[in-house]
């Protein structure tokens, strides 16, 4: 091997090493964002409009997060959270402004996708929470997306 494509090699295989655990970083949000995506199909489906916007960052296991969302008396909403990590355990909960648990029963965690189901009894501010629950990470990315009819 002559000494361009050698250094050439070597430089390309540094410069990988180096922009691997940021590239990884990046794509892990947008693929807990792709699994939250994934989780609200069925939904939309049924008539469920998914927002644009979305929150995601990454938490230890046991660590939760709380989003703050108006939400409208009249419409009915669903949250989806989702992880790229296949053996984390996720859950995603609904409280309104008083603290109480504010979501319908049909909510559901399976692995690592979660939901919750909200008809908001009156129009105001309410708190998602989203945990990790548990993961074999010492941080999970999470996205959460919602939807509405």
């Amino acid at each position: 091997m002559s000494a361009f494509p050698n250094l050439f090699f070597r430089a390309a295989l540094f410069a990988g090493i180096l922009l691997a655990p940021a590239l990884r970083i990046f794509a892990s949000v947008d693929d807990a964002q792709s699994f939250a995506l994934q989780a609200a199909e069925p939904y939309v489906k049924e008539g469920f409009q998914v927002r644009e916007d979305y929150w995601g960052g990454d938490l230890g296991s046991g660590e939760k997060k709380a989003v703050r969302q108006q939400l409208f008396k009249g419409n009915e909403y669903w949250f989806w959270l989702g992880t790229e990590v296949e053996r984390a355990r996720i859950s995603v909960h609904i409280y309104d402004a008083d603290g109480k648990l504010a979501e319908q029963p049909d909510g559901w965690e399976k692995g690592h996708f979660a939901a919750a189901h909200i008809i908001p009894k009156s129009t105001g501010s309410y708190f998602i929470i989203v945990a990790v629950e548990e993961s074999p990470e010492e941080r999970t990315h999470w996205a959460l997306v919602y939807g509405f009819r």
